[in-house]
């Protein structure tokens, strides 16, 4: 196997937490980036439709919402989500390296001028010579030509005393620098070593590291298409690789192999427990693993390291715990917008600037832009995010701004890429690496800085010399969009390139030829790619639901990138102003902390042929012969392993006393609550106070009381005549022009909005859906069953009805009268076009019909809710013309100042004088001073309480997301191995489907079994065995429609046919699931089998791009999986060996540059 090789100089990062209590750790990120070639037609192209905006240029579509897409998850096991192995470097000698055994820290090294794998071959020698007991702290330390830190000290004591160990530390820390020292001590002492990572990619580069390191015949590497040296006593693979070898302890044997003479087992990046799809692995190999065996878990800083250490300690043996908050590098936070670079936090770090306050920017947002009375919405803003300590002083810089004028302020300080990357440059903040979450904006923001020189003519002509190189050795690889930007000191790195290319602009980007790297948040996935600065261009991305906000976990893993250990004295992060949040947001989600493990445990195929497969039927010529290879376990025993999983462990334990501290919280609340009561008020008053001053402000308390119900009857009064007046005149406006209004409401916060509309009509019968979703029971009454007072005949008549109008943020408002705040007398005509005299009223009720998204309820009344419901492209051109408030005339406003409203009006301003005067009244009594004391005390118990209710929803939350895992999915599963007559259950025997499952690795290992068993496959070529196992593997490949070329080539007639075979098969195995309660997937999809089958053919990469739809990364990862899947049949038991040798021929060919990997 074969890849570019990375240079292993560059130092990581390291930095210190600016919210030190509140979020002390951080994380780093994933790169990836993009190749165009062209080719010739040697295979039929199908043509895609075309993207009706294909046309805009780069520039404008740099950070529109629609084109902004998540970057694909690359959960193959060679590109994939979070950082791994970070390298170790030279400590600054600060805080932890001075602390414990400074003797150690500051011993001078022995061999300064020998490599590191001198030394390790002088340890051996010693080891042999003295034995096993010279190996110590001292000892390992020596191997170093710097002082290492404090937690790796207790890490490695903890090693030698035999203890498994978890270690939680930021990325950059060294935590490598750990599993290398238990490396060097396992390998001098003559034992093995395996060295796990979720990536394979990253097992390709810890076997370069480590070769260097410890040399070439000390380490061997085991990937899914690669096995170099497998019996060295250094064994890097993947995760999977393990599991599948561990398989062999508790079930039968998988792939073969074992744990002949491991001692120690290295788990790097172990909070991908947390992943969904891929978290059950690791779980799985702490619950296999032989407790002989010693565990060095590596993980990033979680919320809950010690219930990981507590779990693996409970399960596999004693385990230490070893966690840092530390950054030896300081992190420096700022607030990038149009004109200015400022700090994000004030000097304390503990509270956001004031200057960057909305209050403070109003005065700099463009004049007559801010219109106070108009309140536009984004929805996907308007949820609450977070009950954090940061909460009120963001809320309080909101409180008096409408919407609007919120939005208005951010839209004005968005700065442009050149805006932010001068101040970068003029403070000497670069290299910087900044975070853009689609491709399209990572290219976008490169095309946008090609006239923007980075690079000195040193520089410049470095990179021209390394590209020259790079295009005579991997001539299909270049990117020739990239080269302008890459000749001025910029990039884009994402999973639309090819991971040659991308690791070309690593190599660039670590010997400092590139200033600005433009990548997706993947490049937070291990690749050891430090910066000085890094910038997030946006704090939240869109999702499958909309905007979201970045998690906190995901903001501090990019902000690992900044800050180089060892060549910079701060990293800086950058946080930049959009049109969804500001810096209000930024300080929200830095205080929110961390967040914790969560298990994914879920029983699979694999796992449960595994577990139970016993006694094995082996096909012999002329009949059926049973050959015991071992029992297998039984249903309890299976049982008794599932239940060990992490989330049982939460569950019953870390559950237990969240449950103890939620009850204790609900205790607090309810005797609390009791306190500030008004009787318990009213009691204290008794106690504290004389007969005389009790009595005279207790009548004049009880008076107010009386007072303030009456004037929140007049209030209602008022209101109601308020709706009524409005009745009228709506319905005179039914069959006239489309006039119009302003609607009003408070928000969660207490925030006033007015929003101008354009009003359609009644909600009647004509949409039905509607009518049901927002009418509730109440309305059937009349208003006055539900006021206190009398009215007259004609309000008791009126009943609160539902209108509906289009905003002008194209959202449709359903409101009753009591959301009206004003109707204007003009609006559009509703006068039919000249072609079909289709009124316009007609025309937006046939649009509203045709919505069918849910409704959001913004506000709530006994009058009613208001409802929206957001609207399409058909209603945005509508939208558009309802013009804002400050545009309409009061002259134009619909009089409804009723008689009836009038009188309740001034009704209403006299009753608030009275419960003012009173209010007075009784501020002046002789006990009043004690009274208020009485009262704060309450007001100060009602706040605790609110503390308290926030704390118990967080601990419900936590409770919820440790659910434990169930025994059922296992069952569910063993059901549908049994019907599918892969094992028997009962007996333990396992058929040859059951075995071919049992040893294959993938998504779904029943359905893949079933097709490469399948005889329908044996008489394919290899091309196009090729082609069909592509389309079981296509999951997450996307067609690209904004891609100037449209077209993929298609697959030949027999592959087409095979896959129209294999799809009843899979519609049987998908029934079956259904019946037994199963969700796992079958993927088969024949959309991309063609370029499977075309590369597979010998066609050369220019002719598979020529014209692709496809981005060149996504290519290369369907090749890729495809090789993968095709390199497991030849091991496959029971396998066709047609069928065997077809697939080794297909991977041959198609293992091939530019998707070939090397592994060292």
């Amino acid at each position: 196997m074969q890849s570019h090789s990375l240079p292993s100089s560059t130092t990581p990062t390291s930095f210190r937490p600016l919210f030190p209590r509140l979020f002390p750790h951080f994380l780093p990120p994933p790169l990836y980036t993009f190749l165009s070639l062209r080719p010739q037609s040697l295979f039929p192209l199908r043509p895609l439709s075309r993207h009706p905006f294909n046309a805009t240029s780069p520039l404008k579509k740099q950070f529109s919402e629609s084109e902004e897409e998540d970057e694909e998850e690359e959960d193959d096991f060679d590109e994939d989500d979070e950082a791994a192995a970070v390298e170790y470097d030279v400590s600054d000698g600060d805080e932890e390296s001075g602390g414990d055994g400074d003797d150690i820290a500051g011993a001078s090294p022995r061999w300064s001028e020998e490599p590191k794998w001198k030394r390790l071959e002088r340890l051996r020698a010693e080891v042999r010579e003295f034995g096993e007991g010279i190996i110590d702290l001292v000892e390992l330390s020596s191997l170093y030509d710097f002082p290492i830190d404090k937690f790796q000290r207790l890490a490695i004591q903890a090693f030698l005393r035999g203890s498994s160990i978890v270690v939680s530390a930021p990325t950059s820390s060294g935590k490598t620098l750990i599993a290398e020292a238990a490396a060097a001590a396992t390998v001098a002492r003559g034992r093995r070593l395996f060295y796990t990572t979720p990536l394979k990619a990253l097992s390709n580069q810890k076997y370069r590291d480590f070769c260097e390191t410890f040399g070439d015949s000390t380490i061997g590497l085991l990937t899914g298409d690669s096995a170099i040296n497998k019996d060295a006593q250094i064994l890097i693979m993947t995760t999977e690789i393990l599991r599948n070898m561990l398989y062999q302890s508790v079930g039968m044997v998988s792939l073969g192999g074992g744990l002949s003479h491991v001692d120690v087992i290295v788990l790097d990046e172990v909070h991908y427990l947390s992943d969904i799809s891929r978290g059950t692995v690791w779980e799985e190999i702490v619950i296999y693993c032989p407790k002989e065996v010693q565990l060095i878990c590596l993980s990033a800083t979680v919320a809950n390291p010690d219930e990981l250490a507590g779990w693996i300690g409970q399960i596999h043996g004693k385990t230490e715990l070893v966690a840092s908050t530390r950054r030896p590098v300081p992190l420096n936070w700022h607030f990038s917008m149009k004109n200015s670079l400022l700090p994000l936090l004030d000097e304390k770090g503990m509270r956001m600037n004031r200057k960057l306050s909305l209050h403070s920017l109003r005065s700099l947002a463009p004049e007559g832009e801010m219109y106070k009375e108009y309140g536009s919405r984004k929805r996907n803003q308007r949820k609450n995010k977070s009950e954090s300590a940061s909460k009120n002083m963001t809320s309080l810089t909101k409180r008096s701004l409408s919407k609007n004028d919120v939005n208005t302020i951010r839209r004005s300080q968005v700065p442009q890429i050149s805006d932010t990357l001068w101040h970068l440059r003029g403070r000497d903040m670069l290299p910087a690496v900044w975070f853009i979450f689609s491709r399209r904006g990572c290219d976008a923001a490169v095309q946008y800085l090609e006239s923007c020189k980075l690079l000195d003519e040193c520089e410049a002509s470095e990179v021209e010399l390394s590209l020259k190189k790079f295009r005579s050795q991997y001539p299909d690889a270049v990117r020739e969009i990239a080269m302008k930007g890459l000749l001025q000191g910029v990039a884009a790195h994402h999973a639309g390139c090819l991971p040659l290319w991308k690791s070309f602009i690593e190599e660039l980007f670590q010997k400092g030829l590139i200033k600005v790297v433009f990548a997706t948040e993947t490049l937070a996935a291990g690749i050891n790619m430090p910066a000085r600065t890094a910038v997030i261009a946006s704090l939240s991305k869109r999702s499958e639901t909309g905007r979201s906000l970045l998690t906190s976990n995901e903001l501090h893993q990019m902000a690992g990138r900044a800050g180089r250990r060892g060549i910079d004295e701060a990293g800086h992060v950058v946080l930049v102003q959009t049109p969804y949040e500001g810096a209000e947001e930024c300080c929200e989600v830095l205080s929110s902390g961390l967040e914790p493990l969560v298990s994914q445990f879920t029983a699979s195929y694999g796992m449960v042929l595994n577990l139970l497969a016993g006694t094995k039927v082996t096909r012999r010529i002329g009949d059926i012969d049973m050959k015991d290879l071992h029992s297998g376990r039984s249903l309890e025993e299976a049982r008794k392993l599932i239940e060990q999983s992490f989330g049982n462990y939460v569950g019953s334990n870390v559950m237990l006393s969240a449950k103890e501290e939620l009850i204790k919280i609900k205790h607090e609340i309810e005797l609390l609550s009791l306190e500030v009561t008004d009787d318990a008020i009213d009691r204290k008053s008794r106690e504290l106070l004389s007969e005389l001053e009790y009595k005279e402000i207790s009548d004049l308390q009880e008076k107010l009381r009386a007072e303030k119900r009456m004037r929140s009857e007049i209030r209602r009064r008022m209101e109601l005549a308020r709706m009524t007046s409005w009745k009228p005149i709506l319905k005179e406006l039914e069959d006239g022009k489309l006039p119009f209004i302003c609607l009003q409401y408070k928000d969660n916060e207490a925030v006033q909005h007015l929003v101008p509309a354009v009003y359609i009509g009644k909600l009647d019968s004509s949409a039905s859906k509607f009518t049901n979703m927002v009418s509730p029971n109440s309305l059937t009454m009349s208003m006055g069953d539900q006021l206190d007072f009398e009215l007259t005949g004609d309000q008791i008549e009126a009943k609160p009805s539902y209108y509906v109008a289009l905003g002008s943020d194209n959202s449709w408002y359903f409101f009753t009268e009591k959301w009206i705040k004003t109707v204007y007398k003009t609006g559009f005509p509703n006068i039919g076009s000249a072609e079909g005299n289709i009124l316009p009223r007609e025309i937006l009720w046939e649009l509203l019909r045709k919505e069918d998204a849910q409704l959001e309820k913004l506000a709530d009344s006994e009058f009613g809710p208001l409802w929206c419901l957001e609207g399409t492209l058909d209603t945005w051109s509508w939208s558009l013309n309802v013009p804002v408030l400050s545009s309409l005339s009061e002259d134009d406003e619909v009089s409804q100042l009723s008689t009836a409203y009038l009188d309740a009006v001034s009704c209403y301003k006299e009753q608030r004088s009275k419960v003012s005067r009173l209010k007075k009244k009784i501020t002046g009594t002789k006990g009043f001073k004690e009274f208020k004391r009485i009262i704060d005390l309450a007001n100060f118990k009602k706040e605790k309480i609110e503390r308290l209710k926030i704390r118990e929803k967080r601990l419900t939350i936590r409770i919820e997301q440790i659910e434990p895992s169930g025994w059922k999915e296992f069952l569910q599963i063993s059901n549908v191995i049994q019907e599918a007559r892969a094992l028997d259950i009962n007996t333990h025997v396992i058929f040859p489907l059951g075995e071919t499952a049992a040893a294959i690795r993938g998504e779904n290992e029943l359905w893949l079994a079933m097709v490469l068993r399948n005889k329908v496959v044996l008489d394919l070529k290899p091309a196009q065995l090729a082609a069909v196992c592509g389309s079981l593997v296509s999951e997450g490949i996307k067609i690209r429609p904004w891609k100037n070329n449209n077209f993929i080539y298609e697959s030949s007639p027999t592959v087409i046919e095979v896959i129209k075979v294999l799809e009843s098969q899979r519609s049987f195995l998908l029934q079956l699931q259904d019946k037994h309660g199963v969700n796992i997937l079958c993927p088969l999809d024949s959309q991309f089998s063609g370029m499977v089958e075309a590369w597979a053919s010998g066609l050369t990469w220019r002719e598979m791009m020529m014209d692709c739809a496809m981005d060149d990364g996504d290519l290369a990862r369907l090749l890729r999986r495809t090789i993968d899947l095709l390199a497991q049949i030849p091991k496959l038991p029971d396998i066709n060996p047609i069928l065997q040798k077809n697939a080794v021929m297909a991977s041959n060919v198609m293992d091939r540059p530019p998707i070939s990997e090397l592994a060292g």
